[in-house]
């Protein structure tokens, strides 16, 4: 129902971290009409050439400005995804090779008055 607001089409890339690590990242929008807190992003999966992405080596950041890996954004109440913002997600300490590449975003998120966490996912290929 919201795969179509999944991995942002041109939004795949290698980058430099602002600490100097590689990292590959790709973008997404909130697969809901509003803002949520961070910590309601239950579950988001990377997977690249048919290998997932260890959930531990993952980091989201909404704007780009504060950075949270995955397991540490479940606590976060304070900060907020909103609506249009992009969330950014990146695989820490690599990148990937020139050519192409399958990737597969799984995005999965809570709601207060939802029973069960929803989303939606899309593969997309890119090229590095």
């Amino acid at each position: 129902m919201f795969d179509n607001y999944v991995f942002t089409e041109g939004s795949a890339r290698n980058v430099m971290t602002e600490t100097g690590e590689s990292a590959f990242q790709a973008e997404t929008l909130i697969t809901y009409y509003r803002g949520i807190p961070l910590s309601m992003v239950h579950d988001l999966q990377l997977v690249v050439d048919g290998a997932e992405v260890p959930r531990g080596e993952l980091a989201i950041s909404p704007g780009g400005d504060e950075w949270f890996m995955l397991d540490e954004a479940t606590t976060v109440t304070s900060y907020r995804w909103e609506y249009g913002t992009p969330l950014t997600v990146r695989w820490l300490g690599t990148h990937l090779s020139s050519g192409d590449h399958e990737v597969t975003m799984r995005l999965r998120i809570r709601v207060a008055y939802i029973p069960i966490p929803f989303g939606g996912e899309r593969t997309r290929t890119i090229t590095v």
